[in-house]
């Protein structure tokens, strides 16, 4: 018998193994887990340097184009999250409609995606930490400061490790205790943005919109094409769905909702950062800081740290918790080792993915250097973006499936095509050495299916059994 690696995974066995899952969350938690992944210190850095450098006062418009793009994608997912109510996010979603191979391929790409962008925030949490602490005259040792550089004196970056494995540890106590904690932090978080918003109200010149297009329009597209990897991280909503609570109505609010509530703040933040300074003096490492201390509000800019630091702090609690229930899917269909798949009957949450998947991330961010890494990210994003866009198409012809009273993308199938290749454009704007390093990942990925996970999968044993 020749290899089917296009072999589809049944909906029922899916929710029959994810039943165990307690369904405790709601669109409010759902949509402080997207609001917590998507808006970190990016709100307080990009709206700036892309004024400065691509949009002018514009900006805002750059925002407001990617999130449009981002709505496409963000609908397919919210369709499927609502027809195929399980955990795995998009990797789930793949094996059900494209087949298993292709269910690999977006699950390894998104392993990269959520721990890459744990372990590099991590470092970014740790550097905020250390000069906050550092303003009450406390201070990391040097050697304990930094990757693993023995040359340059660093041995590990303690506190990355430790930010980390305090998360994990906080979700391995129960979900709902967590997604409380991640509530009223990313509550906190957008109450600093708001604060800076009406307070900078106060200090816009008018004169400083203009000239309001400074790049003309294609410097608004260019603009947009840089802010769109500032909305990437809804996709990690649709992991919760065998937690949740009437998947069907809560799964697209989630989705959507995270978007519509970023793409206000994102917008805000743009439009009052542009007209308290003229864009060309906005192109510094961090533009909100810079602005409050030019109009002598230097409080704020200290309120703007905690913010970076919560923001940060939520990012993580949303990417360690999909990461988890990630790895837990690929385990429970056999493709990694079964017991990584298991769910704690106490807890009933898959605490042995959630402890390796927060010792893989710690050990990450405590070593490595990731400059150049992290745009790996982006490429394994907009990889699960492009085919659950293009998904849509197989998932209506499949009658098995049923999604009455569910959501559904609407101007069916126009949208879910353009969404895809809107993605595959996206995908054009970056860089050789991301191919290059996505060409390795993947290539290593393909050897781990063909050497381990073909042969151990679920829907194998059952082909054997037959």
């Amino acid at each position: 018998m020749g290899l089917n690696i296009f072999r589809k995974e049944s909906l029922d066995r899916y929710l029959g193994a994810d039943k165990l899952f307690v369904k405790s969350m709601t669109a409010r938690d759902l949509m402080a887990i997207g609001i917590g992944t998507i808006i970190g210190t990016g709100i307080f850095i990009l709206p700036g340097t892309i004024a400065a450098e691509q949009a002018g006062p514009g900006v805002s418009l750059s925002f407001l184009l990617s999130a449009i793009v981002c709505a496409l994608a963000a609908m397919c997912y919210a369709e499927f999250a609502s027809a195929l109510p399980v955990a795995g996010s998009a990797y789930s979603y793949g094996n059900v409609v494209f087949g298993e191979f292709f269910g690999w391929l977006l699950g390894w790409a998104l392993v990269l995606e959520y721990m890459l962008s744990v372990a590099s925030v991590s470092t970014g949490w740790a550097a905020y930490f250390n000069s906050f602490i550092a303003s009450f005259g406390l201070k990391v040792p040097y050697a304990l400061s930094g990757p693993f550089a023995p040359a340059h004196g660093t041995y590990i970056n303690i506190v990355a490790v430790v930010i980390v494995l305090l998360i994990t540890f906080m979700l391995s106590r129960g979900l709902q205790s967590s997604v409380r904690i991640n509530n009223i932090a990313v509550a906190i978080k957008v109450a600093i943005i708001i604060i800076f918003i009406v307070a900078g109200l106060f200090f816009i010149k008018p004169k400083n919109y203009h000239p309001f297009l400074p790049y003309h329009m294609s410097g608004v597209v260019h603009g947009a094409t840089i802010s769109f990897f500032a909305y990437l991280g809804f996709d990690c909503v649709s992991s919760s769905a065998a937690e949740v609570k009437n998947p069907k109505r809560n799964m697209p609010l989630g989705i959507i909702g995270t978007l519509a509530v970023v793409t206000v703040l994102y917008m805000g933040v743009a439009i009052i950062l542009t007209g308290m300074v003229h864009y060309t003096r906005l192109n510094v490492a961090n533009p909100v800081s810079y602005a409050l201390q030019l109009v002598h509000q230097n409080w704020l800019a200290e309120l703007l740290s905690i913010g970076a630091l919560i923001g940060m702090f939520t990012m993580m609690v949303a990417m360690i918790y999909s990461s988890s229930r990630l790895i837990y899917a690929v385990g429970r269909d056999g493709l990694l080792p079964a017991f990584l798949g298991k769910l704690d009957p106490k807890s009933r949450s898959p605490q042995v993915a959630l402890w390796i998947v927060g010792i893989i991330i710690a050990a990450m961010g405590g070593l490595v250097s990731f400059e150049q890494l992290t745009s790996l990210v982006n490429i394994g994003t907009l990889f699960a973006f492009t085919l659950v866009s293009f998904g849509i198409i197989p998932l209506r012809r499949r009658k098995d499936i049923g999604n009455r009273g569910g959501f559904k993308v609407p101007f069916y199938p126009f949208i879910p095509i353009l969404s895809g290749f809107l993605c595959l454009g996206m995908m054009t704007q970056l860089q050789l050495e991301t191919y290059i390093g996505a060409g390795i990942w993947f290539t290593i990925g393909i050897i781990v299916y063909f050497a381990y996970g073909y042969h151990h999968s679920k829907l194998n044993q059952k082909n054997l059994e037959h």
